[in-house]
């Protein structure tokens, strides 16, 4: 067997094992291209999708609070966390245009899904909290949270610029 064909047999049955988990704990899937796994939204669960920055400093609040969620990372720079249905997002997430709320029958892809950029992937895998969907107000408070404390642009430090010819070491001279 080739090292492509033994490749693809276990990423088949690594993606055979997702399926049969998430239909086993009521995740529902939408069909998806050739070997995606897409769960489907809307019904059991919702999925909030941001950027990686903030996905770490909403991890990092729920931790800080003890709990424990699953959370999925796309090779886009995205981490995406489900929960329950139903809730939308308040102003100061829905405003963002980084942050998308994927709801009524949307899918998304799911670990472990391989696309031409890498890999859909867990962070915190769901059998970590037993499949278990997190209500919506702890993930979109720890997201808010998380966007509260996120430092707006005119709140950085100045960082004091210098020609670039002052870097490189000379100028040109010249029109």
């Amino acid at each position: 067997m080739s090292w492509w064909d033994s490749y693809r047999a276990v990423y088949g049955a690594e993606l055979r094992a997702a399926v049969r988990n998430f239909a086993h704990h009521g995740w529902p899937l939408v069909p998806g291209v050739g070997t995606e796994v897409m769960l489907a939204t809307g019904t059991v669960l919702d999925i909030v999708e941001v950027p990686a920055e903030l996905g770490r400093r909403a991890c990092a609040t729920l931790r800080s609070r003890g709990l424990v969620v699953p959370v999925a990372a796309t090779p886009q720079g995205t981490w995406w966390f489900p929960m329950s249905p139903g809730i939308g997002l308040p102003p100061e997430l829905s405003l963002r245009p980084d942050i998308v709320l994927h709801t009524d029958g949307a899918g998304v892809l799911a670990p472990p899904t391989e696309g031409p950029q890498g890999w859909v992937h867990w962070r915190v895998a769901p059998a970590r909290t037993a499949y278990r969907v997190p209500d919506a107000a702890i993930i979109v408070g720890a997201l808010a949270d998380a966007v509260r404390s996120q430092p707006r642009i005119d709140q950085l430090p100045g960082i004091p610029q210098r020609p670039v010819a002052a870097i490189l070491g000379g100028s040109r001279a010249g029109p």
